[in-house]
């Protein structure tokens, strides 16, 4: 052995595989108990987003269904042709927006675990050289 590694040891800096193994062992830990909360967090939301989405196409489609036929009722005498082309255009322009919106929002990239990638990558950045 070298002298320098010898005062290292003897001083007690040099750490031991002990040691080493345990410091990892309480980062892996760390990350763990972090992605299990954020886990938990996505699964209330997912489950809170789904609830308000069903509920909100329901009293939607109970509300076109009402409108469509107050405006068929009103429009009935005159303009029934017209009122029924008015509105399969505006429900169609509306189900095209809606499509659009719902295709951004799939391909959105954001990641659901940024705070265990980022806490990863700061621990990566301070273990390696």
């Amino acid at each position: 052995m070298s002298e320098g590694t010898e005062s290292a040891q003897a001083t007690g800096r040099a750490p031991s595989p002990g040691r080493l193994s345990g410091a990892l062992l309480g980062l892996l830990h760390g990350h763990v108990e972090l992605f299990g909360i954020e886990l938990q967090e996505q699964k209330a939301n997912t489950v809170k987003l789904l609830l308000f989405a069903g509920l909100t196409l329901i009293f939607t489609l109970l509300l076109l269904i009402g409108a469509s036929a107050l405006v068929l009722v009103l429009a009935w005498d005159t303009w029934r042709l017209e009122a029924l082309v008015g509105l399969c255009l505006v429900f169609a322009i509306a189900t095209l927006y809606c499509g659009l919106r719902l295709k951004a929002s799939v391909d959105d990239e954001s990641s659901p675990f940024s705070a265990t990638l980022e806490e990863l990558a700061n621990d990566r950045e301070r273990l390696l050289p």
